[in-house]
């Protein structure tokens, strides 16, 4: 009877497994077949021209590139530091659990509050208006905690010998993280930045508060840094405003321009993973 019991869950597991599989490879065959014959080089590589008739989303590439380097930027170092902070040199108590409930409350918080929040302070209170750079600061208040909580988890996973080791031949502290820790858990600490990545390509409804919907290249190189300080839509959020004007195909080219991107960003940072052999 026991041996009847495993062999069942045994099967729902691997059925829950293929079930998961049999999900993605529907939802990206349906985007694929729907988008990719949007999807052409003039569609690449141009801008929506209302006079010509044409659709174009390279102004949002560009936006989206912008948006999530940007974000990263801010976000990766802080959240990184506040995990080895709380991991390594804080010692457990009333701070360090506050710390620790506070991460956890602001993952929480849905995007469209973050959206308000950083149209309130960051676009009026400090002058940065719609832009780029409004967009930037609040995805990375919503992707810190999810970097934070993932980088935590990584450097526990690491075993207490390596620390004792390390710190008994005489390594400082700061050099033996440095050197031992954060290699060792670099796969958990890109699990994060990964699903940071996908988070800030999926976001809209934050990016309509504080980004805007702007969608054109700039004319000069000086306008590249302008830009920062400018209105820019992502992907998302022109993929919203085309399925509000009932823009049906130019949304599923757009879908599937932002699956590529996912992929491609997935399959990037395993090939990072293996050069730095941590997996």
């Amino acid at each position: 009877m026991r041996r009847l019991k495993d062999d069942m869950l045994l099967c729902l597991i691997y059925l829950a497994a293929f079930a998961a599989e049999f999900l993605l490879i529907g939802i990206l065959g349906y985007v694929f077949v729907k988008g990719f014959p949007q999807v052409s080089w003039h569609f690449l590589t141009s801008v929506t021209s209302v006079l010509q008739g044409t659709a174009g989303i390279a102004g949002n590439i560009v936006n989206t590139l912008y948006m999530v380097i940007l974000t990263l930027l801010i976000a990766v170092p802080l959240g990184i530091g506040s995990a080895i902070y709380l991991n390594e040199y804080a010692r457990p108590g009333k701070i360090v659990g506050l710390i620790a409930f506070t991460t956890e409350t602001l993952s929480g918080i849905p995007s469209i509050l973050f959206g308000l929040f950083g149209m309130v302070f960051f676009g009026s209170a400090l002058g940065l208006g719609y832009s780029i750079l409004t967009g930037a600061f609040t995805l990375a208040l919503m992707v810190l905690p999810l970097i934070t909580r993932n980088t935590q988890e990584a450097l526990k996973t690491v075993p207490e010998a390596y620390r004792s080791g390390a710190l008994s031949m005489g390594a400082g502290r700061w050099h033996m993280i440095r050197t031992i820790l954060l290699p060792a858990a670099m796969p958990g600490i890109l699990t994060g930045i990964l699903l940071a990545v996908g988070r800030i390509l999926g976001e809209s409804a934050a990016l309509l508060f504080t980004a805007g919907s702007g969608y054109f290249l700039p004319r000069s190189f000086g306008g590249w840094f302008r830009k920062l300080l400018e209105s820019g839509g992502t992907l998302s959020v022109q993929l919203y405003l085309s399925m509000s004007k009932a823009q049906y195909s130019v949304a599923f080219g757009i879908a599937a321009v932002l699956l590529c991107m996912v992929l491609g960003i997935n399959l990037l940072l395993r090939i990072l993973a293996k050069k730095w052999d941590v997996v």
